[in-house]
């Protein structure tokens, strides 16, 4: 599996990306994660609609949570032909806890604990802590990548207004 320094930091600290760098224009490959029920899901069972996903390192985290919140509440106003996914390594448990206690339902939470599937595809599976870096990814309806967002610092928020507008052009 390939390895990718340089790309973000947490911290400050240097971290490693396992997984291929993709870049826009790309299929977006497919790849299988669990809701919050315990069923897998794959990115294909999302075929044409418009996609974004936000890997994040961990919901019950400020920076994570805030996000994911702020995604929320976005997607009411992109409308049900837009599906904003969260991606993180928490367990499906911890991710429907989450979602009840905070009102999140416009979000689709899905984990990638068990296989690390989607962070080993999409290159965002972060080696030293076995979490998912920060990243956006904005899918059209056939499944090619529009925007990506690697956060350089996966302390940090990315920026919601270049990820609205690329899902607006979409649409």
């Amino acid at each position: 599996m390939q390895e990718r320094t340089g790309v973000t930091q947490m911290h400050g600290n240097p971290i490693t990306l396992i997984g291929p760098e993709l870049n826009i224009g790309d299929k977006a490959p497919d790849f299988t994660v669990t809701d919050n029920d315990l069923n897998p899901v794959k990115l294909s069972d999302y075929d044409s609609k418009v996609i974004v996903i936000s890997a994040v390192p961990s919901l019950d985290t400020p920076v994570c949570d805030l996000e994911t919140q702020k995604f929320n509440s976005h997607a009411s106003e992109l409308g049900k032909d837009i599906k904003i996914l969260t991606i993180s390594m928490d367990l499906p448990f911890a991710q429907k806890r989450w979602c009840g206690a905070n009102n999140v339902e416009d979000v689709i939470t899905l984990s990638d604990h068990k296989d690390a599937s989607f962070g080993k595809t999409f290159g965002v599976l972060i080696k030293e802590l076995r979490l998912l870096a920060r990243a956006v990814f904005v899918l059209d309806e056939k499944r090619v990548i529009k925007d990506i967002i690697i956060l350089e610092e996966v302390t940090k928020e990315p920026d919601y207004n270049r990820v609205i507008e690329s899902v607006k052009k979409l649409v």
